[in-house]
């Protein structure tokens, strides 16, 4: 049973921290509250078999996420020309960045050459705006926010990996309690899970503004480092087929409004991990019963969009925000890293941050281009040294 117990808890783990993420981020590009509700469920399910299939097929722990980062991206990046269509487009676009990756050595070749510190920064920028949710919630909504707050501190304290989960928990009792102040009418069938799809529309802003840096952002902060956790834990990933597997799965459901499924990085140790029993060879069933159980959550999601829209304003922004800050954390303190692109990283990092949009692009992808020609201005003509010589610095 301890496969399937660790399993259970990474799909409990992976879906309650994060899926507030995902409705902002799909609602902020166009989706409305149906449409969002309905890209949550597909991106759950989809979630869920690609964890399965890529599980009995490598006989590994190998389990598919959505991307946290990417939803965060979405979700500061705000509507695209074309509105949700062409975020419906984007998606498709990234689907097939993914199975290219997989498929054409030298494209995952060109994305390793992306310098991390510039990567990270990007990240970090996206974060940013979403991690000051919950402070300026707790301004606007101090009786609503506050004991959110206070019930995920003493979760990070207690049991850090449940203090997310902790936080929403909370959340859902603060927003029965206002429910049943304000006598909000609820209606039965906003409960209830339902496919809406989408004819994807294609522009360049979309492709270059959304669907480039989503692409880069889920290549550099979750396929790579969930390669890098299982190799840590002694599996080999096949490269080929999870990009072929995640790719084709992100294309089946992008019309469907999912924003695409990758490797999981955190959730990932949960299931490959000590916890998941000491036979190695049978840690593979965590991955299958943490995707049985993401199939049947994703069915559920119609209830969690329901939730999310009674909820008094600031509330779900607040948990969205506690999250990200481990991931906020992380990002900036990887773009910091290396002395020598403090630089590049801090320009990366202030564009993005900015939110400015110019000639329909988003921040991100001028922040990428701003972060590279900056970095290749000050190494041009340049011997930059290695990290540990004396000239390091």
């Amino acid at each position: 049973m301890q496969p399937i117990s660790a399993g259970v808890v990474s799909a409990l783990v992976a879906f309650t921290s994060t899926f507030a993420v995902v409705l902002a981020g799909l609602s902020a590009v166009g989706a409305d509250p149906a449409q969002a509700a309905g890209g949550l469920m597909v991106v759950t399910v989809l979630m869920g078999l690609g964890s399965i299939l890529l599980a009995v097929w490598s006989r590994q722990p190998i389990t598919i996420a959505w991307s946290t980062p990417g939803a965060a991206l979405l979700a500061s990046t705000g509507a695209v020309e074309g509105g949700w269509p062409a975020a419906v487009g984007a998606f498709l676009v990234v689907g097939l960045l993914v199975v290219a990756t997989g498929l054409i050595p030298a494209l995952g070749d060109l994305i390793a050459r992306i310098p991390p510190a510039v990567a990270q920064a990007m990240l970090a920028g996206v974060l940013l705006q979403l991690c000051l949710g919950p402070i300026e919630a707790a301004v606007a909504q101090p009786a609503g926010v506050l004991p959110v707050i206070l019930v995920w501190l003493v979760g990070l304290r207690l049991f850090p990996r449940w203090a997310v989960p902790s936080a929403f928990a909370a959340a859902a009792v603060v927003v029965a309690v206002h429910v049943l102040r304000t006598g909000q009418s609820i209606d039965p069938a906003g409960f209830v899970p339902h496919l809406h799809l989408t004819a994807p529309q294609l522009s360049a802003p979309a492709v270059l503004g959304l669907a480039v840096p989503l692409f880069l952002v889920t290549m550099a902060s979750q396929n790579v480092p969930g390669a890098a956790v299982m190799q840590g834990l002694g599996y080999r990933i096949p490269w080929r087929r999870s990009m072929t597997v995640t790719g084709l799965g992100s294309l089946l459901g992008a019309t469907g409004g999912a924003p695409g499924v990758n490797l999981a990085a955190i959730s990932a140790a949960l299931a490959a991990g000590p916890e998941a029993g000491e036979d190695r060879s049978r840690r593979w069933i965590a991955s299958v019963a943490s995707g049985c159980l993401l199939v049947l959550i994703g069915w559920g999601a119609g209830a969690f969009g329901a939730l999310v829209s009674l909820a008094p304003e600031g509330v779900i922004p607040a948990v969205a925000g506690l999250a990200l800050l481990g991931t906020f954390a992380s990002s900036l303190r990887a773009a910091l890293e290396r002395t020598e692109d403090l630089v590049p990283a801090a320009v990366t990092f202030a564009v993005v941050a900015s939110g400015v949009s110019v000639a329909g692009m988003s921040a991100a992808f001028w922040a990428l281009v701003a972060g590279l020609s900056v970095r290749w201005v000050l190494r041009w003509g340049r011997t930059v040294p290695t990290p540990g010589s004396d000239r390091a610095g």
